[in-house]
């Protein structure tokens, strides 16, 4: 992460930040982590992340935790990335960061759900934007860079790449105060609870999930928990999350570990980049002894991770052998096979082998995961026709995706409609915030109309309006400080 020193948007005149301050500071933040080398859009594991995130969002309405104004100017918006550390965070304006390190550990929806829960009550209570109003004016200035030297700490052993950020006692000043105070982290607590469970999550899944943390703050911190760190765990939270439960951690019945969730925190770990011979172990692994011993939804995590192991090694002979394995093992569990016959496709494609890829998938399905795969597929097999008003009718009502934009893109790429393509990368740049490289495509789009001796006069003005409100947002974006 680039050493950053940003000056962020000013305080009302009333010394409170404004909802539209707070998201124009989440945007800068974001910015930044779009571009870090560490964060992916995993289609499969976002839409399963996603699941949760809406469910816990209609709670927080329900419950009118989550206002109108909030509701309609936050970005709602999840980052993920591939760092091992079991880690989350709450960013300005709606943002939160959630590391595959921490879905490849829970072991249910419901502690994932904790998770977020929590993280999405210090956004609706509006925690951030407290401290900073508490500490005045210095904070805001310094909070953005602090929080990215956080994020880069967390990632380096040494830490010498985050304290290349945090050098100074302002600074050292500022992630003191960052940390949030016992009252907000019991107020997280009780709302993200109260989300959680109305969500209809499982409230055992905040006792396992506490239960883990409380065992891990026992531990020497090595770095594998910076959650600790940003969220101690007291013994005031404990108990009073006991009392809330109303039974005691240590005898909750675990939940049941369900197939489909073994699967998605099996991709996370593999997603992480753990290195080729952790890769390899994995394949063996399910063909070892222990394996026959374990419960079916641990063979099929099992399975799952050494098929995706062997695609991502490259060895597509057994990477087909496994996740054969994996169809039969999942044939009884409707979910747990949709997430096998996605693995299916996707060892085809990386195969070279689209129409196989082709034959497993459902080119009308409105799932996130499959619909990508499907136009993936019809790219690679220059058939893009059945596709296009799919992923077209998708960014409509999902302008910031900017994953599916780029499909749509390669699609128009592969009917030779280099216009529309080009349009297509325009506007997932501005998806990721990056408004010069937007305007930047915008312009050569003008300049194919401008070449052609047949112009599409309808596509033409939807370019020349968006080259406009970007020209707007790039004018914007250069009036603050620059990055150093």
């Amino acid at each position: 992460m680039q050493q950053i020193q940003q000056v962020l948007p000013g305080l009302g005149d009333g010394g409170e930040m404004t909802a539209s301050a707070e998201r124009h500071l989440g945007d800068q933040i974001a910015r930044e982590l779009y571009r870090d080398t560490d964060y992916i859009d995993d289609p499969v594991i976002a839409a399963y992340v996603q699941d949760i995130w809406q469910r816990l969002l209609a709670a927080a309405r329900a419950r009118g935790e989550l206002t109108p104004e909030l509701d309609e100017r936050f970005a709602w918006t999840i980052l993920l990335g591939r760092d091992r550390n079991i880690n989350a965070f709450a960013l300005p304006g709606g943002y939160l960061g959630l590391n595959l390190g921490l879905v490849a550990v829970v072991g249910s929806r419901d502690e994932l759900a904790t998770v977020l829960g929590h993280e999405l009550s210090h956004v609706t209570q509006r925690h951030i934007s407290r401290i900073m109003d508490k500490q005045g004016k210095q904070m805001p200035l310094m909070i953005a860079g602090l929080i990215l030297g956080m994020i880069a700490a967390g990632k380096s052993r040494s830490g010498d790449a985050g304290q290349a950020v945090l050098m100074g006692s302002q600074a050292l000043f500022a992630q003191n105060q960052l940390n949030f105070s016992r009252d907000m982290e019991r107020e997280a607590d009780r709302i993200g609870f109260g989300v959680m469970t109305q969500a209809g999550f499982a409230p055992q899944g905040a006792a396992t999930m506490f239960e883990k943390l409380q065992y891990a703050s026992r531990l020497n911190d090595n770095g594998s928990y910076p959650y600790l760190r940003s969220h101690p765990l007291t013994t005031e939270r404990i108990s009073d999350m006991q009392g809330r439960f109303q039974f005691r951690m240590d005898t909750v019945p675990p939940l049941p570990l369900a197939m489909d969730h073994a699967m998605v925190a099996s991709r996370a770990r593999v997603l992480t980049r753990p290195g080729v011979d952790v890769l390899r172990l994995w394949i063996d692994s399910a063909s070892s002894g222990e394996f026959a011993k374990s419960s079916p939804a641990q063979q099929a995590g099992s399975l799952y991770a050494a098929a995706l192991s062997a695609k991502e090694l490259r060895d597509y002979k057994t990477a087909h052998a496994m996740v054969e394995r994996l169809v039969v093992r999942t044939a009884e569990d409707p979910a747990a096979a949709k997430q096998a016959r996605w693995l299916g496709a996707e060892i085809e494609l990386a195969a070279g082998a689209p129409p196989k890829a082709a034959a497993l998938l459902d080119a009308r399905s409105k799932e996130r995961p499959e619909m990508l795969l499907s136009a993936e597929a019809a790219t690679a097999m220059r058939q893009p026709a059945p596709m296009i008003p799919v992923l077209r009718d998708w960014v409509a009502a999902n302008p910031r995706d900017a994953t599916a934009w780029r499909a749509l893109g390669n699609l128009y790429g592969a009917g030779n409609d280099t216009l529309r393509a080009v349009r297509a990368d325009a506007e997932a740049n501005v998806a990721i915030l990056d408004y010069p490289a937007a305007r930047d495509r915008f312009k050569a789009a003008q300049e194919l109309v401008r070449q052609s001796k047949v112009v599409d006069h309808y596509e033409a003005s939807i370019i020349d309006t968006r080259a406009r409100a970007v020209e707007a947002l790039v004018k914007e974006q250069a009036a603050e400080p620059p990055l150093k």
